[in-house]
């Protein structure tokens, strides 16, 4: 029987050995043919040319073994300043290097803009029925508006490798930023149903990109043993964001008479602005005074990718550009488009542990969706809530994220770093990286928790308060669960092939949070709340042992992956 094909970091079809031997990555670097990380796999780029590397089982050259160092540099501590490289691990120009405050800065306004971006994915959901009535539509196609910009959030990190290859990390911020804002104001304008969804559609395209480099920025400033805390902040803005913008407490604010005496002079402004576009149109409105707010956070960083930072130095010196100069034409085309399209579908298809840990974060993401639909109905039919009122409800979610939050930084802090240091003492380089899914398994439990808490709850003879606290060990257990996945698939398949992994989970999760609040009307008006949340819930359970099951028999998985993967 012939040998398994199999792949190597490059994506390179070839024969596995018979009897594989470790190597590891080369400080860090990958060959210089290999496209640009991109998405939460970014935590594994730049990074970790400062750090102790990871053994990989290598299908591709099986005789070659490198030597694990702490640092592989050969060079002197300092030396003149040079393009090809850093000068040394004092280098004042290796982000790694700046002030922790500096580092910061440069972290929280990609979290704040992040948050804009997702925020308004649902602020616009509570105004879907004056949406549908204004246009004539039903309330299934006027959730398109929500339903179009996800899609679009999953479709835009295929544009941000190549502008952040060429152009920096930076640029893809202040462009995607601004685009973002542009066509969020031509929603905000639109009189048709037909502008209003596209430019919602690609609103979203032009969001994505922020969520998908946003990881590797966090690689280039923090280094790994840092990075798990400086992560869970960002990773936190998928689900934080559009649970506070279904919060609508702009409208509820602006159209509030006890917000106007206080305004003064800038009342009669704003109030004629209210009053000309309050209702569906503000919550476009809204959602550019958030993203304003954290693009003009954006504009004063300062560059973090090594290559664009090495360039740049290249030019001002008057020197050779670093070797691994930029794909250009049809090879950078292909580069994109292998690593984020091509790779990712067939990891999916392939990779045990993508296709499973990618289902579960799609199926949860897709419920966080699914309950943008859910809650209105649920809390208008039987409570009787106006629209300020449900919006409010998503409070649960938000504090269960915040939970999420604190659970997945003390996990990593008193439980994974223990072990990193003792393997430490012990001569390891690196410890197992199913260690990274104690979250995951912790979290699993809390989906079908919150699920049928909310299910068998949401009834009139129960207080309003008790479908609202359901969310908050659903949105718990739903960002233990991501944040596990994310980083054992990073862990498991490295940098390049980590990044296919990350793109595959974010089209799988982007594609069902799309899809899932197109039926929930009719699912929740079919079965019942009860049992339409229970069939959920039912589903949450059959998934729970995916964590568990990786945890036991991992190992084992990824002796067989036709990857590159982590050997331990």
């Amino acid at each position: 029987m012939p040998p398994r094909k199999t792949y190597n970091q490059d994506g390179q079809k070839l024969q596995r050995p018979s009897s594989p031997q470790q190597i590891e990555r080369k400080n860090g670097h990958l060959d210089p043919k290999s496209p640009p990380t991109q998405g939460f796999a970014a935590a594994e780029d730049s990074g970790d040319e400062n750090e102790s590397q990871h053994q990989y089982i290598s299908h591709s050259d099986p005789e070659k073994t490198v030597k694990d160092t702490a640092h592989h540099d050969t060079k002197p501590a300092s030396q003149p300043a040079t393009a090809q490289d850093w000068t040394g691990p004092d280098d004042p120009e290796n982000p790694h290097n700046w002030s922790l405050l500096k580092r910061c800065l440069h972290i929280f306004p990609i979290a704040f803009l992040s948050f804009a971006v997702t925020a308004g994915s649902s602020l616009i959901t509570p105004s879907t029925p004056e949406i549908a009535q204004q246009f004539s539509v039903s309330r299934t196609v006027s959730i398109l508006s929500l339903s179009l910009f996800v899609f679009g959030l999953g479709i835009g990190p295929m544009i941000a490798a190549p502008i952040s290859e060429t152009l920096g990390r930076n640029m893809v911020y202040k462009i995607s930023g601004l685009v973002y804002m542009l066509f969020i104001l031509g929603a905000g304008f639109s009189e048709t149903l037909a502008s209003l969804l596209v430019c919602r559609f690609f609103a979203g395209v032009a969001g994505g990109p922020v969520l998908a480099v946003g990881a590797g920025t966090n690689a280039d400033v923090f280094p790994l043993h840092l990075r798990a805390v400086s992560s869970s902040f960002y990773i936190m803005a998928p689900f934080l964001g559009p649970s506070i913008g279904m919060l609508h407490l702009f409208m509820f604010i602006l159209e509030s008479p006890l917000f106007w005496p206080r305004l003064t002079s800038a009342g009669p402004v704003i109030g004629g602005f209210a009053a000309q576009f309050k209702g569906w149109r503000w919550t476009q409105w809204c959602t550019i005074f958030i993203a304003l707010a954290a693009y003009l956070t954006v504009l004063p960083m300062h560059e973090t990718y090594k290559k664009v930072i090495l360039q740049r130095r290249a030019k001002r010196l008057g020197t050779a550009p670093p070797p691994a100069a930029a794909k250009k034409g049809w090879a950078q085309i292909k580069m994109v488009l292998t690593i984020t399209l091509a790779r990712p579908l067939h990891m999916l298809a392939t990779e045990p542990i993508v296709s499973l840990l990618s289902a579960y974060n799609a199926f949860t993401f897709g419920v966080l969706f699914a309950f943008f639909a859910a809650y209105p109905y649920t809390f208008q039919t039987v409570y009787g809530f106006n629209t300020w009122q449900y919006g409010l409800t998503f409070l649960g979610i938000g504090v269960g994220v915040l939970l999420g939050l604190i659970t997945a930084i003390t996990i990593d802090r008193k439980v994974y770093m223990r072990l990193h240091r003792q393997a430490k003492q012990e001569g390891k380089s690196v410890i197992a990286p199913e260690h990274r899914l104690y979250v995951g398994m912790a979290g699993a439990f809390g989906v079908p928790i919150g699920l049928f808490w909310f299910a068998w709850t949401a009834q009139a003879q129960t207080h309003w308060i008790s479908p609202v606290l359901a969310g908050i060990p659903f949105a718990w257990g739903n960002l233990c669960v991501f944040v596990s996945a994310t980083t054992y698939l990073i862990d498991v398949y490295g940098a390049l092939n980590g990044a296919s992994a990350m793109a595959a989970n974010g089209l799988a999760r982007y594609t069902l949070g799309a899809v899932f609040p197109l039926f929930t009307f009719q699912m929740y008006r079919h079965l019942g709340i009860a049992w339409a949340t229970s069939l959920l819930g039912f589903v949450s359970v059959v998934m729970l042992p995916i964590p568990w099951v990786f945890y036991r028999f991992g190992p084992r998985i990824r002796g067989r992956s036709g990857y590159d993967t982590l050997k331990v």
